[in-house]
Parts: structure tokens; C-alpha cells; sequence
């Protein structure tokens, strides 16, 4: 590929080959059927097809198609195993790697951003990227000065391709509904054009990470990277090592899933108490395991990388989660169901039962109840297949629930965080993050909350 496709018809027509393509494939399957081949075999060779056509054609657009495929990825634990099983693998390269943008199209974005002498600002240059996402790709190199670094260049008219993309994929959203069974696939389009021209902005990604990298500078569980250099569609960035999230999910360590759940969860609540930002793009791509971690070489930190894309929460996240959340717990239906109609999450033509809104809710907040919890992707498909069922009464509240605006990025990020974790397997003590760090969560006096059992209930003190 020799250059980012930038001619709408162009990335048009490559989108509009994925739905017609899975069609196409659906009619080849049915003719294997009608020669005798099991519906097994034909149906797990036919989303093989699928996945990996859907990484070819996300993949080479980069811009919002792949912006799009990496949002998908994260939610691939709420799959069906028969449907999630093939995807896994084309998904997951998306979070670590993409084709690469041309050599001489990189030397000449740093040519007119750096200047026509912009080698001099390095040591050493690596034309061979490390890593390509949907908007840039990253290129090791070392500063002028003797520090390792990241340069993030930015793809050439990336910000035309990325709102092309995401405007045709809305209109297939309907038919690409197939590729990704069970979920609702305008919402997450919507969303993602919204952050369109922030993520665009380096300027707006250097200062969220600046900010990151001073808070967390002493930190011993998270590294940030700090910033070294940034000007229009390039990013300096200082350099750091680590095993990719994406490798953990895929062959880590029992101790390394745990540590790794554990960090995440720990970023995910602490960031917005001490940045009053929310880091939010938590594909595995961007985190890494450090070793040298609190206890030592064999104990592991989180390195956070891409601040693209962030929720300024000036007073960290809102109070009224963290109240909802432990209001929840303690079995007030009543006050939870106040609480949610006051915060827009019941509109006002709307009347529901309060029991029965505290019903739908216990489930999903079952990693709170306990003091560690075990995420696995069964437990997520049991969310998943609850709320998605049409016949089940969760369904038929969740229809009539609203998500209003100032909760729509936080609602994303923390589905997503708790994806990975699914993908991870970690075991993590995710009541500890929330009392540490979520504002109201926290009883005012400790006999409050109690405490609670495996199975939710209330335990003596």
C-alpha cells in the first residue's frame, strides 16, 4: 500500500465490501452445506473469512475505519465464544499494528513540521515504525539530547479520512450489524466522530499527557511518558519499554493478569481524582507492563500511553456514580431510583418500577459487592446475553433508560476497561479502587456500607 486512501469513493467502496462481502460468504457457506459439509465446520471457516477480511479492509483504511475496529475489539468478551472465537485473533492486531505508512511520506510530514533539517534534531531515526493506530504511527528514535523517544506522526489528511469513514460506516451501520452480532453499532460510530477533532489536535494530546506524566512522576505503580517535543501532526514523546496489553491477553502469567487488572482499574478511578481527566481510548495497544514495580524487579507497573482522546472531569468523576453505586449496594431502590431520575438517566415521561430498576443494576455492579472479583468473559457474555435478550426483563428497562451526554464518554470508558479485564481474566479488588478514589462511594461512617458476601448479601462486621 503506498499511500493512506484518502478519495471518498475509494474508502467508500472498501466499506461497502464488508457487508457485501459477508453476504457473498453466506452464499458460498450455503452452498457448502447443500454439498454435505457439517454446519460446524462451514460456520467457523465462514466468520474466519469474515475476521479476517474485516482486518484487511479496517486495517489498510486506518483513519475512522480502524478507529472503529479497535472499538470493537475491546467489547469482543461480550460476544458468543462461536462468534468471538474467530475475531479474537484479527481484532487484537489491530490494537498493536496496521500497515505502515510510506517512508518517504513520514520524512516528509517531519520535513514540514521540524524544518528541512529535521535529522539534526535526532540522534537516531528508525524509518521502520514501532506501532500504527488510526490517525499516525510511531517511530523510535533518540533526541538530540541522548533520550530515547517516541515520534507520533500523524497520516496526511487523516482528519478527512477519519470523518469519511465514520459517516459511510453509519450508514452501513445496519448492515454490518452481521460482522459483530449483538451489538448496537450507531451509538459507538456517533460517539467516535464527536471526539473526531480533539483527537485530531496534538497540541490539546500534549497537554492532557504533560499533565499525566506530572501527577503520576513519582508514582510506583503507573508510568507516563512525558512530552519532548509537539507542533502540528507531530508528537515527541519520551520512550518506554514494556510487554503489550495485547500480550498479556494473549499468553500472560496468572500473576501478570492479575497485577495488570488491578493497575488498570487503578488508573481508570484514580486518573480522573488527580488529573480531572479520564484517559479514554483503554484499548490494550495503549498500555504496557513495566517490571520494577513496587515490590521489586519481579513486581510490574502499567505504562499509559495516547492521551488523544480524554473527558475533562475537573472534579474527578461525577459524585452521583459513586452515591447510585453504593445506594445500589445497600438495597435503597427507592433513593437510587431519585438519584437516576435527577442525574436525566429517567426522562421525565418515563415511570419505572424502583425495585425493579435496582433488579437490572445488581448484576452489573457484582464486581463491587464482593472483596475481589474474578473477571472472565463468561461473565461478561451473561451481562451481555441479559440486557441484550429481547424476551428478558432487563431488556424491555434498559429500552426505556437514557444516557445523558455528560455520561456518555465515562459509560464507554468504563465498559471498555471492564472488557479488558474480561479479556485478561484478571482477579482484581475493585471495591478498594472505588472507596479509594470514586467520590461518594465511600460510606460516611464505616458501619454504613457493611460488608458484603460472595453472594451480595450483608455480612456481620
Amino acid at each position: 500500500m503506498s499511500d493512506l486512501p484518502r478519495k471518498a469513493v475509494t474508502r467508500t467502496a472498501k466499506l461497502a465490501a464488508l457487508p457485501l462481502g459477508f453476504a457473498g460468504r453466506a452464499t458460498w457457506g450455503l452452498g457448502k452445506r447443500i454439498v454435505g459439509e457439517s454446519a460446524e465446520i462451514v460456520g467457523q471457516q465462514l466468520q474466519q473469512r469474515t475476521a479476517e477480511q474485516l482486518f484487511k479492509v479496517l486495517g489498510e483504511l486506518k483513519g475512522g475505519a480502524m478507529k472503529f475496529g479497535q472499538a470493537l475489539s475491546v467489547f469482543e468478551s461480550a460476544l458468543p465464544e462461536e462468534v468471538a472465537g474467530p475475531y479474537r485473533a484479527a481484532l487484537t492486531k489491530l490494537q498493536e499494528a496496521a500497515p505502515p505508512m510510506p517512508t518517504r511520506t513520514v520524512h516528509g510530514v517531519l520535513a514540514e513540521r521540524l524544518g528541512e533539517d529535521w535529522p539534526d534534531l535526532f540522534l537516531e531515526f528508525e524509518d521502520k515504525p514501532a506501532a500504527a493506530a488510526s490517525i499516525g504511527q510511531v517511530h523510535k528514535a533518540v533526541w538530540h539530547d541522548g533520550r530515547e523517544v517516541a515520534v507520533k506522526v500523524q497520516y496526511p489528511g487523516a482528519g478527512e479520512a477519519l470523518l469519511s469513514d465514520l459517516n459511510q460506516l453509519s450508514r452501513f451501520a445496519r448492515l454490518l450489524g452481521p460482522l459483530v452480532p449483538g451489538m448496537d453499532i450507531k451509538p459507538l460510530i456517533t460517539e467516535l466522530k464527536d471526539r473526531v477533532s480533539e483527537e485530531l489536535d496534538y497540541d490539546l494530546e500534549a497537554q492532557a499527557q504533560r499533565t499525566h506524566a506530572e501527577e503520576f512522576a513519582d508514582d510506583p505503580d503507573i508510568v507516563v511518558p512525558d512530552v519532548v517535543h509537539q507542533c502540528e501532526q507531530v508528537l515527541v514523546t519520551e520512550w518506554i519499554d514494556g510487554i503489550p496489553l495485547s500480550e498479556i491477553i494473549a499468553g500472560g502469567t496468572p500473576q501478570q493478569r492479575d497485577r495488570a487488572g488491578q493497575l488498570l482499574a487503578h488508573f481508570l478511578f484514580s486518573g480522573p481524582a488527580r488529573t480531572g481527566l479520564l484517559h479514554a481510548d483503554p484499548h490494550p495497544g495503549n498500555f504496557r507492563l513495566l517490571p520494577g514495580g513496587p515490590d521489586g524487579e519481579d513486581d510490574w507497573r502499567l505504562g499509559v500511553l495516547d492521551f488523544g482522546t480524554v473527558d475533562r472531569l475537573p472534579g474527578g468523576l461525577p459524585e452521583p456514580i459513586g452515591a447510585a453505586l453504593r445506594m445500589t449496594l445497600d438495597g435503597e431502590a427507592d433513593a437510587v431510583y431519585e438519584m437516576l431520575c435527577a442525574e436525566g438517566f429517567v426522562k421525565e415521561s418515563i415511570e419505572l418500577e424502583p425495585d425493579a430498576v435496582l433488579d437490572y443494576l445488581l448484576p452489573i455492579i457484582e464486581p463491587a459487592r464482593v472483596d475481589e472479583f474474578t473477571f472472565t468473559r463468561g461473565w461478561m457474555r451473561s451481562q451481555a446475553a441479559r440486557i441484550g435478550d429481547p424476551r428478558s426483563p432487563a431488556y424491555q428497562l434498559a429500552k426505556q433508560l437514557n444516557l445523558p451526554p455528560a455520561y456518555l464518554l465515562i459509560h464507554r470508558v468504563t465498559l471498555s476497561t471492564i472488557g479488558v479485564l474480561c479479556q485478561l481474566g484478571a482477579t482484581v479488588r475493585l471495591r478498594d479502587e472505588l472507596e479509594e478514589w470514586l467520590v461518594g462511594f465511600r460510606p460516611e461512617d464505616e458501619d454504613a456500607g457493611g460488608v458484603y458476601d460472595v453472594d451480595g448479601t450483608a455480612a456481620e462486621a
